[in-house]
């Protein structure tokens, strides 16, 4: 039977993990704050990247580009994103089973595989996988310049004709509590992202993807007056240089998106850690207030009784 030495030793052990549940709770907050700043920081310059790309389109008889071939999809490549770090709650567990029932979904094609985090890597390798890249150490910090490297290297194996589709598969932030599996096409670039858009598609575009409303210079319809820009290069390579940018800020708005999802669900963990620690203080210093005043009521009797025989 446990004593009270060996409560008192319980009840300490679980303030001092519930101090550290709640400061990691914190930690995950501020980062979660940060990297939402990021997403909101990161719109305006996907929507101007869009938005001129479609301009630029709206000026060539024919939207041409390597991104945007379509080749019948017999050999994939899946970018898998997740933590780096576990204590994250299903976080990184939802990601890879969903990225193992994508692989099952085509097993009869050929896959390669980008990894983005050490827990999607470690896991994914123990099953026998080989990765075309991976890259580590992503979320804690997302920077365009990473963005970059790994859109550089997916725009690589698709221009090459190594792969004829690349697949993202990540958590979608949408709140605190919620975060949404999603199984993207980042290549090729879907026609008509590029096919110029009313003021209207504009703006119901910019509802979908949420934020505040950013001012829109809509591409007109065709067959309307162009506004007379002066370009210091031809169209067709402003629109091959806009074209590799815009995937990049995809996959800079993907890395942000995945990682906005960790940090909330590694904070929805630890405040749940830290509750269920409170419940479990609350019940075993229930149960050692129990042994005690059964101890002081043992003594109380035995007193009693030794003074009852005494006086006999």
């Amino acid at each position: 039977m446990a004593t009270l030495l060996d409560y008192r030793r319980r009840i300490r052990s679980v303030k001092s993990t519930q101090q550290i549940t709640r400061a990691m709770k914190f930690v995950a907050a501020a980062k979660l704050r940060r990297a939402q700043e990021g997403v909101f920081a990161a719109r305006p310059y996907a929507h101007e990247i869009l938005r001129v790309l479609r301009s630029a389109a709206a000026r060539m008889e024919r939207t041409a580009h390597p991104l945007l071939e379509r080749r019948p999809e017999e050999r994939l490549l899946v970018v898998v994103l997740t933590g780096d770090r576990s204590l994250a709650g299903a976080f990184n567990t939802n990601v890879l089973r969903r990225a193992m029932g994508f692989l099952s979904e085509h097993s009869s094609k050929k896959i390669e595989i980008v990894v983005v985090g050490k827990k999607g890597r470690d896991t994914l390798r123990k099953r026998g996988l080989k990765f075309a890249a991976e890259y580590l150490n992503v979320s804690s910090q997302v920077e365009f310049s990473k963005a970059k490297e790994i859109a550089g290297k997916i725009a690589e194996l698709y221009v090459g004709k190594e792969v004829d589709a690349v697949y993202a598969i990540y958590n979608e932030f949408k709140n605190v509590m919620v975060q949404k599996l999603r199984a993207e096409k980042l290549l090729p670039i879907d026609p008509e992202v590029v096919t110029p858009k009313s003021q209207e598609e504009e703006k119901e575009a910019a509802r979908r993807v949420g934020g505040e409303q950013l001012p829109v210079e809509a591409a007109p319809a065709s067959g309307a007056l162009l506004v007379d820009y002066i370009y210091a290069q031809p169209v067709q390579e402003i629109f091959n240089g806009l074209v590799p940018r815009y995937l990049q800020s995809e996959v800079f708005r993907v890395l942000l998106e995945s990682a906005a999802a960790e940090h909330a669900a590694r904070m929805t963990a630890m405040d749940s850690a830290t509750r269920n620690a409170s419940e479990l203080i609350d019940k075993l210093t229930l149960q050692m207030n129990k042994i005690r005043q059964a101890a002081i009521t043992k003594e109380l009797i035995e007193i009693v009784s030794g003074a009852a025989s005494a006086n006999a």
